[in-house]
């Protein structure tokens, strides 16, 4: 037996409102998009007629809340909006297209509104006791973009074929000026692509001049007819200029515009770089193109985050907001550079935990005891010479400048052998196998900030924050790329890739404040509504928290 299966026949309308609960995430994502004033929230140079465009604020909460439960397509968006029910409260019973969806977070007036939500997600976390003063911590990561893997372009196989081009079309211009089809050019206009259309042109006037003498010769001409053989020999040359070498100029040249100084690019996102993944599964170091993304981080929040196509050092900390909120700045040795204690101790007033590369390497017995290493040599900082362990004397010799391909600038000291040393043995063992002067180079001002990271890491202060760094930073990427599942790119494009990947951190953070506040519900008096403003107000429960996390 079944049931009784009635259809279009009878309908029973039930109308009712849904309210989701207290402490559902979408209420805390409400309240703190609503903290957020509306000067910030809306475009400052917006269109007075024309149909109205969909409020900021409205979109970033439904973006927040998709992203908060992994849903990244934007046509999986619009149907969130229809079928969910926390999401449908979240957008007061709005719809919108993927078409929407897609434009607003890729829009210019969305990357600056979600690096404004950063800012007022420290001030809040600031406000209600959440954040230290002792240290705020750095890393990176490489995010594999959304982009074929084997479509790379190389920047020095591209150099390699303008080259070749160039010196095709220099042996032409000398074949056109050998016949005088054209005049003599300068040398900078024979190689660019106003100096090919010149030929070009002259090229063709000079066939279609041909083409009219021709038309008066006879039919027969005994010996063939030179214009023939001139024009033929013309013609060959405008087809190779016209559809070859001008089109392939021009495409080297707008393919050297979107390089800017990277050494690869992916065709199908111009913007992702080729780089080593921490994901190589056939352990080969495969280039895959990508982002390197920095964020900096307290408790677990990620207070700031920069998206970069360089793989290599980025100026990430001149753009991070929250500097002034802490006394040290934490990183590994991948940012322990020159560059980066100059910038924090001489420009931010910051002291860096950040050790240098060879760090480690100095601490053991084996590089200490080792007497070729110019660091463990004697040195007279009365007479400024060094002693190394032979007995060879350096002294001065001269300043010197170097400019690494960033711009940064070192001042570095010469440290010559001396000609006449105290022994003829010694005379022989202050040159080179090749019979010069052995010279060393100190970095003065290198050394300083090393001795000064040192004893900063050294002392109990500095290994106690820096022990904090592994249990702070490194797990938002592990839930970033584990639980979120952002191991690769949702978008294209640096621009709409930096939004994609601030929303997602930025609802990591709200889900993670989100499950705080629910564990310290018991300790909020009198059931307090679950809203920012009432977050927190106790230093016992900051602490209760700081010992669970």
């Amino acid at each position: 037996m079944y049931q009784n299966y009635i259809t279009g026949q009878t309908e029973f309308v039930l109308n009712y409102d849904y309210n989701v609960p207290k402490n559902h995430l979408v209420r805390l994502i409400d309240t703190f998009v609503d903290s957020i004033p509306q000067e910030v929230l809306l475009e400052e140079n917006m269109a007075v007629t024309g149909r109205p465009l969909s409020h900021p604020a409205l979109m970033l909460k439904i973006l927040l809340f998709a992203y908060s439960r992994q849903t990244y397509s934007g046509r999986k968006i619009e149907n969130l909006l229809e079928e969910n029910l926390p999401m449908r409260w979240l957008a007061r019973d709005h719809s919108y297209s993927y078409h929407t969806i897609n434009n607003f977070r890729r829009s210019e007036h969305a990357r600056n509104l979600i690096k404004r939500t950063f800012v007022y997600f420290t001030m809040a976390l600031t406000d209600h006791g959440l954040i230290q003063n002792d240290a705020v911590f750095i890393d990176g990561t490489k995010v594999e973009a959304d982009a074929n893997k084997y479509s790379f372009t190389w920047r020095r196989a591209i150099e390699k074929y303008h080259a070749k081009l160039r010196e095709k079309t220099a042996s032409i211009y000398d074949e056109l000026v050998e016949k005088q089809v054209i005049k003599e050019m300068k040398p900078e206009m024979i190689e660019s692509i106003d100096g090919m259309e010149l030929m070009a042109e002259e090229v063709e006037k000079e066939v279609a001049n041909l083409d009219e003498a021709i038309k008066q010769e006879p039919k027969i001409i005994k010996g063939g007819s030179v214009r023939k053989r001139r024009r033929r020999f013309l013609k060959k040359l405008r087809r190779q200029l016209r559809e070859d070498l001008i089109p392939r100029a021009k495409k080297y040249e707008r393919v050297e515009d979107i390089f800017q100084g990277r050494n690869s690019f992916s065709k199908t996102d111009h913007d992702a770089t080729f780089m080593c993944m921490k994901e190589d599964p056939m352990m080969n170091r495969e280039l895959k193109p990508g982002y390197n993304l920095h964020i900096a981080t307290h408790n677990q929040f990620v207070l700031d985050y920069a998206l970069f196509s360089n793989p290599t050092d980025v100026p990430f900390l001149k753009q991070f907001h929250g500097l002034d909120f802490f006394t040290h700045v934490v990183a590994d040795a991948g940012y322990g550079s020159e560059y980066n204690y100059t910038t924090l101790l001489d420009q931010f007033d910051k002291q860096p935990l950040i050790p240098y590369t060879t760090y480690q390497k100095e601490q053991k017995r084996k590089f200490k005891n080792d007497p070729t290493k110019p660091q463990n040599w004697q040195y007279n900082a009365e007479d400024d010479y060094y002693i190394d362990h032979l007995g060879v004397r350096f002294s001065f010799y001269r300043y010197s400048k170097r400019t690494d391909k960033y711009g940064f600038k070192r001042d570095l000291k010469l440290y010559r052998a001396d000609t006449h040393q105290s022994s003829e043995e010694l005379d022989q063992l202050a040159k080179t196998p090749g019979k010069r002067q052995r010279y060393i180079q100190v970095n003065p001002t290198w050394n300083y900030y090393k001795a000064k990271v040192k004893e900063t890491l050294s002392s109990d202060e500095g290994k106690m924050i820096y022990r904090r760094r592994k249990f702070d930073v490194e797990p938002v990427f592990g839930r970033m790329k584990r639980d979120f599942g952002v191991r690769r790119t949702h978008l294209r494009g640096q621009r709409a890739v930096e939004n994609d990947v601030g929303l997602t951190l930025m609802a990591l953070n709200l889900t993670k404040l989100g499950k705080m506040i629910n564990q310290l519900r018991p300790f909020l008096v009198n059931n307090q509504k679950c809203e920012l403003q009432f977050l927190i107000k106790s230093k016992i429960i900051v602490r209760i928290f700081l010992v669970r996390s």
